[in-house]
């Protein structure tokens, strides 16, 4: 079976629509499509998260009548906090993606679980073991070799029983006592060697407060969530696949509704780090400046540097969902931003390394307002009118005293053009004491407004420029990649992946010139900073404190890749 992408031509289904399309066909669920996103609220979403995001919340928007739900795991109330779940709904909404009334909590059903796990007791399907979680850990057994009952497996239903009540009550102290599943200490797959079902934790949680000093694991938790929420398609990450027997079982045991459940290959992007443990790592040691740092791949962080959603969405659709891990080309992701950011991106000029330029033929005290395209990509943007005067601001690499044969811009004695306003030609170079050129004179033709010599002569260069008189002062900051090595854990022997970061991965330069149409930007509005690359306003502007983050570059080393393949 096959749909069509965005252009209109047709695909193949990737597997797990595949599925979701064949149980269509066979009406295994009754012709309902229910998936589920359900993160941890431990940390911030990262790219990683909005692949499954798009995944889950994707598929029930292609079938009639389908639904997504998001769902916070928050099972572990030490490492979960109330700020991360505002990001999440935030970033999630932000993306494009809406879960209607559908928004749950794993701590929902924590009374449910707890029935649940009463019922395993009553069947002899689980007990309270008081191995410590070192020794579990010694019994379980390995890969190899099977693993040992506990002492306590054979304890009578009755004490088990008073057993859990008493560690549900906060009797015992964390760590003393576990629920186990009794099911085969034997099992080739070790997760199903009786695995712990809850655990005691005298923590506080971020929405039941005190109420519960004893936790659900999330093997346990996770399938009744599924079940509880009747969800069709449980969609995971590759790493759950050995998970899914015990998911099989717990349902099996109790008897109650069970979905389907799902793995695919997680998103490993080159030069970036996925793990939530290791980014956070970057957060607290200081390498990254919080979760919403521009060089960090958390959805907050890329939002921030300017992407867009729907270049998010668009990198998530042409990576497709696979079974088999693999690591994706982080050129790819910039490639879909530049092609979501040149279609709707309006143009500016900004000169980030200002040089000065001194028309001396040019009337003083005289503005020229000059009609320049907002968006060539969109006709429908229109234009604007930017100033220019006797004195402007060119970038200092596009002036070289001494050019060497293929520099084609600026120089003494050469014409260039500017945009949208006239040819300068330089006859002068100012120096200061060191010997450095501080500025330039130059004459301009009158007859080439708009950027057309009437005579037909032609000139090499293009540059862009901002009138002194008007231009706004920014900070501007240039990103790069946080680490040096396409795979951040591929470090020496005895070093961590933070060995490769990155010391030049932030620029910033002060005393930048923009036009003064960027004095009516709003934080996170993108622009395309011509000939430059694609930048956006950082919400730590104020009026009359621009600041802007460097997107992208213009520069489009995958479609260069590409190119080179098919050529």
């Amino acid at each position: 079976m096959a749909q069509d992408n965005n252009n209109g031509q047709e695909q193949r289904l990737d597997f797990v629509r595949q599925i979701v399309a064949d149980d269509n066909k066979t009406g295994k669920w009754g012709g309902r499509v229910v998936t589920r996103f359900p993160p941890e609220p431990n940390g911030y979403l990262h790219i990683g998260h909005a692949k499954s995001i798009c995944l889950n919340f994707g598929i029930a928007a292609e079938n009639p009548g389908g639904r997504c739900h998001l769902r916070f795991d928050d099972t572990n109330p030490e490492k979960e906090e109330q700020e991360y779940v505002d990001s999440i709904l935030q970033d999630v909404r932000w993306l494009g993606w809406d879960w209607g009334e559908h928004l749950y909590y794993a701590s929902d059903y924590f009374d449910r679980m707890y029935e649940y796990a009463v019922q395993l007791v009553k069947a002899g399907k689980a007990y309270v073991c008081d191995l410590t979680a070192e020794q579990t850990r010694e019994f379980r057994g390995t890969l190899t070799e099977p693993g040992r009952h506990s002492p306590y497996r054979n304890r009578s239903i009755d004490e088990n029983l008073d057993l859990l009540e008493r560690m549900r009550a906060g009797e015992f102290p964390d760590g003393s006592r576990t629920l186990r599943a009794k099911i085969d200490m034997a099992h080739p797959n070790v997760s199903m060697r009786d695995p712990v079902m809850y655990r005691i934790l005298h923590a506080s949680h971020h929405r039941s407060g005190d109420k519960w000093c004893i936790y659900p694991m999330y093997d346990w938790a996770h399938g009744l969530e599924d079940s509880i929420e009747r969800i069709t398609h449980s969609i995971c990450t590759l790493e759950f696949e050995n998970h899914r027997p015990l998911y099989d079982w717990f349902l099996d045991a109790l008897g109650v509704y069970h979905p389907r459940q799902i793995e695919f290959a997680r998103l490993n992007l080159t030069y970036t780090v996925m793990s939530k443990r290791k980014l956070l790592r970057l957060v607290k040691d200081g390498l990254a400046d919080g979760w919403d740092d521009p060089r960090m791949p958390t959805i907050s962080g890329m939002r921030r540097r300017g992407y867009s959603p729907a270049a998010i969405r668009e990198f998530c659709r042409v990576i497709g969902v696979n079974k088999f891990n693999s690591t994706v080309d982080f050129a790819l992701l910039e490639h879909c931003l530049r092609q979501d950011l040149n279609r709707t991106s309006p143009r500016v000029m900004a000169v980030l390394r200002p040089l000065k330029v001194v028309i001396t033929n040019y009337p003083e005290n005289v503005e020229d307002l000059l009609d320049c395209v907002n968006n060539p990509e969109d006709p429908a943007a229109g234009s604007r009118k930017v100033p220019f005067g006797r004195v402007i601001y060119i970038e200092r690499d596009d002036f070289m005293e001494e050019p060497p044969k293929k520099f084609f811009r600026l120089a003494p004695g050469r014409e260039v053009r500017l945009r949208y306003a006239y040819f300068i030609k330089c006859n002068g170079v100012i120096k200061n004491d060191q010997g450095e050129v501080v500025e330039l004179h130059c004459t301009f033709d009158p007859h080439t407004r708009g950027g057309d010599a009437p005579d037909g002569r032609k000139v090499a260069a293009t540059l862009h420029w901002v009138s002194a008189e008007h231009a706004l002062d920014a900070e501007v900051r240039l990103y790069d990649h946080l680490f040096t090595r396409e795979n951040p854990d591929d470090v020496p022997e005895g070093e961590d992946f933070t060995a490769g970061i990155n010391p030049d991965s932030l620029k910033v330069l002060t005393g930048c010139k923009v036009e003064p149409s960027l004095a009516d930007a709003k934080p996170l509005d993108r622009f395309q900073f011509e000939r430059l690359g694609y930048f956006c306003l950082d919400p730590d502007a104020a009026p009359g404190k621009l600041i802007f983050n460097r997107t992208v570059t213009l520069k489009d080393t995958w479609a260069k890749v590409q190119k080179t393949q098919t050529d």
